[in-house]
């Protein structure tokens, strides 16, 4: 089987044959998708993790459809209905639809008018009406008048003849294509308003009165209608061309001009509009929503990416704020691991406005604890706060970072373990410190749908979403590497080949025997066994251990290659790290080998240059503008700085400061076309926009960056 997927997937993902089947080999091994694209290069021809990806997923979308056709195939042999031929097209199909299209007509299913027709015996008139030959459809009818069987007339065996025909028309897979393919250019989709839910849906009346070709739909536009009528203010409907349909049916059903002929032709009618075109609808409407779906979950892991990946502080001493008015500010201070030193509550704003005693404790905690950086939410009273910091001029940085997802983190078990005896404020405000100290160390310990950087995401399909979403956060976790002996067990989690309970037993070793002195040692951890430890090691970091190469990305597996390389040119391997003129003498041709290849070898290279490097961006100071600190503050014209929060396939939403986000249309990114805004602008970058319009009674804010 595993050849036919092959070539299967070959084909459908353009991806040569030889590179699918060592990547469904490994795969098949055990091994993870991160540890294939990173070191496996040689095996796959470098294929990258969203190849590899694609890959895992079309074969399992294949096992679904193998597992499909086993069901489909005894539930036809067990009807005595299962001959060769239809054994062999059942085999031989590899799509999902065209699967469906070949079990219908034996799919068991309720008690239809045909089903009652074909047991009241009329199943031969059908026959003879749908061969259109020359006779008397009269005369053949009265030969089923049965009062028995509820056929009292010649009327009542001719309905009955027609219902089989028109459900028959129905399951054909030619009469089925037919409206597929009508439905493929011209489906329409159309939403209207729900009489008398006018004033309460608003927000959806842009859709009150909406057309559109399918095919044309953008997904977040469709989304949108779905979510509108799902909550019952909208009436949707997708419907093809009528006329077109039933043209193209009559031609392929109806031969002939008899009375026959004009009775298949009224078969047709019947079956298009009570059985064929409802059920095409619903299968381009669950279709549409697939790919709606799919585009909204690419959006989010984009955004999601962005946002795991965004520039850490680093290891520093930081003072963090979660800011309020009436409840007052908590303060916490952590040193450079993130550890709390100290919280406390300050109140500079009304309605208390003790600004004195708040100054004074600020800098009084800043002294005592060696803060090296401020880090306050975006949330109630943001502003006001970063203003009151920077008022004292600490001397210090101080940034703003989203709160997204800190009151859920705050609440959820992963905080309670880690602050057992602290109220949700105190752990809302730790989140908001280390957010700016390491983005995705903290992250990973929100569920990624609140953390605010998706659209929709309530509405689509939430396996497909999170498996998406899972897969980011593990591609981005072995993309950074993490610290084996500071990380935390939510952040080990995603670490290749770890999971929940080994994640637990290194940090459980950890706290008994202290820290890891290199990665071997590793292999003491419970149920660490070698295909964990091979899959594993590579992503995790031992730093000042007893071998220099533990603090890399290079793989324990390629030691060797690189002792080899500090024997040719008679050094140690932590000269080799320290001295780019030896490094620059290495003939990486000399060390290609059947164990080892070229790309592997290139990678080597690359990590002795900055060894444990770490692929995020340095992190930069941001300030909002003074002149704008609430929404009507803002006036057509301004030109601000802002920060890009969310990224959608219609524009960018960017925060200027005011507790509103602002959005920057597509058309209004560049003056050229901009076909996707990832390719323009990046999650939290910073921006200058020029405000084009501010509606303050629906509380919306349209911007530019045009000639900015």
């Amino acid at each position: 089987m595993s050849s036919i997927f092959s070539k299967l997937i070959s084909q459908e993902l353009n991806i040569p044959i030889k590179q699918v089947e060592a990547v469904l080999s490994l795969l098949d091994d055990g091994c993870t998708i991160p540890f294939i694209s990173r070191y496996r290069k040689e095996a796959t021809g470098g294929l990258d993790e969203v190849q590899i990806a694609s890959i895992s997923d079309k074969q399992d979308r294949l096992i679904e459809i193998e597992k499909r056709k086993v069901t489909i195939i005894s539930t036809i042999d067990e009807q005595g209905k299962l001959t060769p031929e239809l054994h062999k097209r059942i085999e031989d199909t590899w799509n999902s639809t065209e699967l469906e299209d070949i079990y219908m007509p034996f799919k068991p299913k309720r008690r239809t008018r045909a089903q009652v027709a074909r047991e009241k015996g009329l199943e031969p008139l059908a026959h003879f009406i749908m061969s259109q030959h020359s006779g008397d459809v009269g005369h053949q009818a009265m030969q089923y008048i049965d009062s028995k069987k509820g056929v009292a007339t010649e009327e009542d065996a001719i309905k009955g003849a027609l219902d089989i025909i028109a459900e028959e028309i129905s399951e054909d897979e030619r009469a089925r294509n037919t409206v597929r393919k009508n439905f493929s250019f011209d489906a329409v989709i159309t939403s209207k308003v729900v009489k008398g839910k006018e004033e309460e849906g608003q927000k959806f009346r842009d859709y009150f009165d909406f057309s559109e070709k399918l095919s044309r739909c953008a997904s977040h536009r469709l989304l949108a209608m779905r979510r509108g009528e799902a909550e019952g203010f909208l009436k949707v409907s997708i419907s093809g061309d009528d006329g077109i349909c039933m043209e193209r049916l009559t031609r392929s059903f109806v031969r002939g001009r008899g009375q026959a002929s004009d009775l298949v032709a009224d078969a047709i009618a019947d079956s298009f509009k009570r059985l064929l075109k409802p059920s095409i609808e619903t299968e381009y409407a669950q279709l549409s929503k697939e790919k709606a779906d799919e585009e909204a979950i690419r959006i989010f892991v984009r955004n999601l990416e962005q946002l795991l990946m965004s520039a850490p502080l680093g290891q520093k001493r930081v003072l963090a704020l979660d800011p309020g008015f009436r409840t007052g500010c908590k303060v916490v201070c952590l040193d450079a691991e993130g550890n709390l030193l100290h919280h406390d509550v300050i109140f500079p704003h009304p309605p208390k406005s003790q600004f004195i005693d708040s100054m004074e404790k600020i800098e009084a905690l800043v002294k005592k604890f060696g803060i090296e950086a401020v880090s306050i939410g975006n949330g109630t009273a943001s502003r006001e706060t970063e203003e009151f910091i920077k008022g004292l001029e600490l001397g210090i940085p101080v940034f703003v970072v989203s709160e997204d997802g800190a009151s859920i983190y705050s609440a959820s078990k992963i905080a309670r373990e880690e602050f057992p005896d602290e109220d949700v404020t105190v752990r809302g405000a730790v989140s908001i410190g280390r957010r700016l100290m390491d983005p995705l160390a903290e992250l990973v310990k929100i569920d990624p749908n609140s953390i605010g950087v998706g659209q929709y995401q309530k509405d689509v399909n939430q396996t497909e979403l999170k498996k998406s979403l899972d897969q980011t956060v593990i591609s981005c976790v072995n993309k950074v590497g993490v610290n084996v002996n500071t990380a935390s067990k939510h952040l080990l989690t995603y670490i290749s080949g770890l999971g929940p309970a080994l994640a637990q037993n290194i940090v459980n070793y950890r706290a008994e025997h202290g820290a890891f002195k290199n990665r071997r040692e590793l292999l003491k951890v419970p149920r660490m066994g070698e295909k964990a430890f091979q899959q594993a090691a590579g992503f995790l970091r031992v730093a000042n251990g007893t071998n220099p190469l533990d603090n890399s990305a290079v793989h324990p597996e390629s030691y060797w290659v690189v002792e080899q390389m500090a024997n040719d040119l008679g050094c140690k391997v932590s000269d080799l790290l320290a001295d780019a003129s030896l490094r620059s003498k290495i003939d990486l041709n000399r060390y290609v080998s059947d164990k080892v290849g070229l790309p592997t070898l290139q990678d080597i290279c690359k990590e002795l240059e900055k060894p444990g490097r770490d692929p995020r961006e340095k992190l930069e100071e941001f300030a909002f503008s003074n002149e704008v600190k609430q929404l009507e503050d803002v006036q057509i014209g301004m030109v601000l700085p802002g920060i890009v929060t969310n990224i959608t396939n219609f524009g960018a939403f960017v925060d200027i400061g005011v507790h509103t986000q602002g959005l920057v249309h597509v058309s209004e990114m560049a003056n050229k076309f901009v076909k996707d805004p990832n390719t323009f602008v990046s999650l939290h970058q910073h921006v200058m926009v020029r405000v084009k319009d501010v509606d303050l009674k629906r509380n919306r804010l349209s911007l530019s960056m045009k000639n900015l």
